[in-house]
């Protein structure tokens, strides 16, 4: 580990969440907003200097921070990123500055509240990507449950938000608890395999706990409870049913940030599979069915849908399942294209989104039987969705298609069913994507609402012109993506074929 000379990480977590408390004290509602935006702003900006000061060709985790927290239990506040973590920090900081600028005037009560909230869900989602700690990864895993809580209940689109929030809330809290039982699991073999007592010799420090021999029986148990709780966060099918009442019930900009940030996914790669190498390969066949069944059923359902946020809702389970087969394949093509599907989560899904949040808030609907037409008086829209559209079923020029070109090849190579599976599932993508887009963005205007539509404003075409712009250059040069993860990728692989059976 590379420890850092001054705290660039720890101001990352922490300006956000001083930011949401400076916000939400201000009482003026329009200086409040601005000085929100100026936070995110600025979080963004120091995670390109972390980004920066990252070298891609070291190995092992960097800018780390190490600091005492309760020793009594040797849990430390300790931090760091790797090449497999450090792009999802401004990944983070862009979709906060997109849903910022995607709710500004369209949170009509307690907006300093909203941003604040923003702003504390920022912080608390950094500290995710770089908590090397298993205890400080859970406490802001827990952490990012109030805000949401609140953002979907109190800004909901739909009449039933509040049970939206809750559900949503109590499929998180069920997730919680079975990642608790494996991090004292994990702490407590530490302390048998050193021969220490309980409390004084448990740790909870990934780097030393993936040093520490862990029994065969204890693989399992550990990667199945892990599996279990980061299943549900993905989502993976069968806890997948929140998110689609989510993005019927919730506010549009933050169901971007659910379907933009795949934590539970990221889970599984940095605690899940590393922690347990052995039980990870012996199951990588279970992490094949899931992925494939998630893929296929995601797309599937998303088939038979006539709403545009629902449809993307299962157009993002879908593609988790490819990126679960993309993870299970165990190869470097797969593994790689999985970590680049992870960032076109925030740059692609998150901004359909959002351009399913404007239509929605334009019309009051974006429901199938109360569109058509909408390319006809809305081009600018049309412009970004169809550039979007074409990222995310694939396209070459886009980010879509190396990764998914890098998925296909992993899986073919794994297996040829799988290498099928997710052939079938980037069929099927673009089947439900354009029959949707065809009859709502195509043919002739059948509603006064929407011949009265406006198209995009200055605010909403630069927030969706930046997402644009990196989804061209990442596919045009996507061995930028590649040569920041490559090192960690090779780690993380051959940990599991060196202590596979």
């Amino acid at each position: 580990m590379i420890e850092a000379d001054f705290p660039l990480l720890s101001l990352t977590i922490i300006i956000p969440i001083l930011g949401a408390v400076l916000a939400g004290s201000i009482r003026n509602t329009d200086l409040a907003k601005q000085v929100a935006f100026f936070i995110a702003l600025l979080s963004l900006l120091l995670t390109f200097f972390v980004l920066i000061l990252f070298d891609p060709d070291k190995s092992g985790f960097q800018l780390v921070e190490r600091h005492g927290w309760i020793s009594v239990l040797n849990i430390e506040y300790l931090v760091g990123v790797d090449g497999i973590s450090v792009l999802f920090l401004p990944a983070t900081a862009l979709l906060t500055l997109m849903t910022m600028l995607a709710s500004w005037n369209t949170v009509s009560h307690s907006s300093r509240f909203h941003f604040s909230l923003l702003l504390a869900l920022e912080g608390v989602s950094i500290g995710i990507f770089c908590a090397l700690d298993t205890v400080l990864f859970f406490l802001f895993w827990e952490l990012s449950l109030p805000p949401f809580f609140f953002l979907i209940g109190l800004w909901g689109i739909g009449s039933q938000r509040r049970s939206a929030a809750m559900k949503y809330t109590l499929f998180m809290l069920s997730g919680g608890v079975t990642l608790l039982l494996a991090i004292i699991v994990l702490a407590t073999n530490h302390a048998t395999q050193t021969g220490g007592q309980i409390p004084n010799d448990l740790t909870f420090s990934l780097p030393v706990l993936l040093g520490t021999p862990l029994p065969h029986d204890l693989q399992n148990l550990v990667f199945l409870l892990l599996l279990f709780g980061f299943a549900v966060k993905s989502p993976l099918v069968p806890f997948h049913t929140w998110l689609p009442t989510v993005a019927m019930e919730g506010p549009t900009h933050i169901v971007a940030i659910l379907v933009g940030l795949k934590l539970g996914v990221y889970g599984i790669l940095r605690f899940a599979m590393p922690l347990a190498p052995v039980a990870a390969v012996e199951f990588s066949w279970v992490l094949s069915v899931i992925g494939a069944f998630t893929l296929i059923y995601g797309a599937l359902i998303a088939l038979q849908q006539t709403n545009l946020r629902r449809l993307l809702a299962y157009a993002s389970i879908s593609h988790v399942g490819l990126v679960m087969v993309g993870i299970a394949s165990l190869n470097m093509q797969g593994f790689q294209g999985a970590v680049f599907q992870l960032l076109n989560f925030t740059l692609i899904a998150s901004s359909l989104i959002l351009i399913a949040g404007f239509i929605h808030h334009r019309l009051g609907s974006t429901e199938i039987v109360h569109l058509g037409g909408l390319a006809k008086v809305m081009p600018k829209l049309t412009f970004f969705y169809f550039l979007f559209l074409l990222a995310s079923i694939g396209v070459p020029g886009t980010s879509g298609f190396p990764a998914e070109l890098l998925m296909i090849i992993g899986a073919l190579n794994a297996h040829s069913v799988l290498g099928v599976a997710a052939l079938s599932g980037a069929i099927l993508s673009a089947a439900y994507m354009l029959s949707y887009t065809r009859r709502a963005f195509l043919g002739p205007i059948i509603h006064n609402e929407v011949k009265q539509v406006i198209d995009l404003q200055p605010r909403e075409m630069i927030l969706l012109l930046i997402p644009a712009l990196l989804i061209l250059s990442f596919g045009l040069y996507p061995d930028y993506i590649l040569d920041i993860n490559q090192v960690a990728s090779e780690a993380w692989l051959s940990r599991l074929t060196m202590q596979s059976p």
